[in-house]
């Protein structure tokens, strides 16, 4: 079962059809098409940089929160990287880039959820104010050719993959052309 599967119906059991029908009613109609509800009733959306599971988006898409509000020069060289791996015939998509505060508070505690303990869902998701998603200094890149691909080539542009148990998060680690610094074992350190 996927990860939103399992929130999703967490969530349904904790709040009730009703609550959530109630919450998906007030939203602005883009929001609530977009977005998600948590086990708190809060509702992201695009604005929070929300990308459903499952999708991905172009790291060209600047229109879009996720990849518009991440530090200039992470997106640049995310974007540099992205038509180099296309060039060496990688699809290179994103994942999750900048995440709002919110965001980033939702996706914790679906994960305690998800894992039973504050504890565990930390080597996954950090709070808000220790996340580098929510500073636009983070950035998830998705398939595993990709993944592949940007793990051997991504110090060339300043990029490091830097959780060993995250093989899609990559920061901007390095100058280009630089070593990567050693990996963390996960987000909890």
């Amino acid at each position: 079962m996927s990860k939103k599967t399992t929130v999703v119906i967490l969530s349904l059991v904790l709040l009730g059809g009703l609550v959530v029908a109630t919450v998906l009613s007030t939203l602005p109609r883009d929001d609530a098409a977009s977005g998600a509800v948590w086990p708190d009733g809060a509702a992201v959306g695009v604005a929070d940089g929300f990308i459903d599971e499952g999708e991905a988006v172009s790291a060209f898409a600047d229109d879009l929160p996720a990849i518009a509000n991440l530090e200039p020069a992470l997106r640049s060289a995310m974007q540099d990287a992205a038509r180099d791996a296309t060039a060496d015939g990688v699809e290179f998509v994103v994942t999750s880039g900048w995440r709002s505060a919110a965001h980033q508070q939702s996706l914790l505690d679906a994960a305690v959820i998800e894992y039973g303990s504050a504890e565990v869902a930390a080597e996954f998701v950090l709070p808000p104010d220790r996340s580098q998603h929510v500073t636009g200094e983070a950035v998830d890149i998705g398939r595993t050719d990709a993944n592949s691909w940007l793990s051997q080539h991504g110090a060339d542009y300043g990029l490091c993959q830097t959780y060993a148990n995250e093989m899609w998060h990559f920061e901007l680690a390095t100058t280009p052309g630089g070593e990567c610094p050693a990996q963390i074992s996960n987000a909890a350190g």
